[in-house]
């Protein structure tokens, strides 16, 4: 209790943790959001493509975003060619593309290290944050947020029935791109907070641990957000009070949410079901 109290009272003193803790809720609300459409279209790896956009980008010393946008963009591009022009399933272009960019960025990353040091890049540190890195989350976070205000009904049929999406007139595939964009802007906002190492977990723990406490977008979109918040704030809390990693505590509070409402939610009904073993069994025994 009194970690708690120090921690409330650093808040009111140092300005770097207050903006820590302003990133880090507008990273949990936005991964939240458009994490929920990446685990209900089965792209929950993409967050891993951005990182040799990323290496390359500090190379070359040009903005990050453009790197990571390029390769992102590049990546869904691949995936969508060769799943079209082969027999291999989406699933599995998506592995092989992911994995390839995957291991193309930790190369590059080795080769960018005498120059510049990329540690950051891939654990993250929230409590170094800049004003450019929260003027950028902030901006990012606006995008998030129009853009599934603007299109959320063509977001919601392509989600859960892109052939009825295209049968209906929807342009799939330009949605498709542009929601990977977004996805690109979100995991290199997302990159000092928790890292491109984690910044995966981060897109896909909040949204699938509201993904069993309801069956409905909107409910699932403002559940995953809450989610993501409060993971960021406690793994930040985390952080400062013991001195740990922001990355890995961040993504640890998720993993934490996500195991209680894998045992307790009315949609897993772990519990229940267990419950019911048991009695089942007692009355078998007697």
């Amino acid at each position: 209790m009194q970690s708690i109290t120090t921690f409330i009272a650093a808040l009111g003193k140092y300005d770097f943790l207050q903006s820590a803790l302003i990133t880090a809720i507008m990273v949990g609300v936005m991964s939240g959001i458009i994490g929920s459409f990446i685990i209900l279209r089965g792209m929950s790896m993409m967050g891993d493509a951005v990182l040799p956009g990323v290496a390359v980008a500090y190379m070359l010393g040009i903005n990050v975003m453009i790197g990571a946008s390029v390769f992102g963009i590049l990546a869904a591009g691949l995936i969508g060619f060769v799943a079209s022009r082969s027999k291999i399933k989406t699933d599995t272009s998506i592995g092989i593309v992911f994995s390839a960019f995957y291991a193309l960025g930790f190369i590059l990353i080795s080769l960018a290290e005498s120059s510049t040091n990329l540690h950051h890049i891939l654990f993250g540190n929230i409590l170094a944050v800049s004003d450019t890195d929260m003027m950028t989350t902030t901006v990012v976070l606006g995008l998030v947020i129009l853009f599934v205000v603007f299109f959320y009904k063509e977001l919601l049929i392509t989600s859960f029935d892109p052939t009825f999406a295209k049968t209906y007139g929807l342009k799939v595939q330009l949605l498709h791109y542009a929601l990977m964009l977004v996805l690109t802007l979100v995991t290199v906002s997302a990159l000092q907070t928790v890292g491109i190492i984690l910044v995966v977990a981060m897109l896909i723990t909040p949204a699938a641990t509201a993904f069993l406490w309801t069956e409905r977008l909107a409910i699932m979109l403002g559940l995953s957000a809450l989610i993501g918040v409060l993971s960021s704030v406690v793994g930040l809390y985390l952080s400062y009070t013991f001195n740990w990693a922001s990355g890995p505590a961040i993504v640890l509070v998720a993993a934490i949410f996500f195991g209680i409402s894998f045992i307790v939610s009315p949609k897993q009904a772990l519990l229940p079901t267990l419950w019911k073993g048991q009695a089942a069994a007692r009355r078998v025994t007697a």
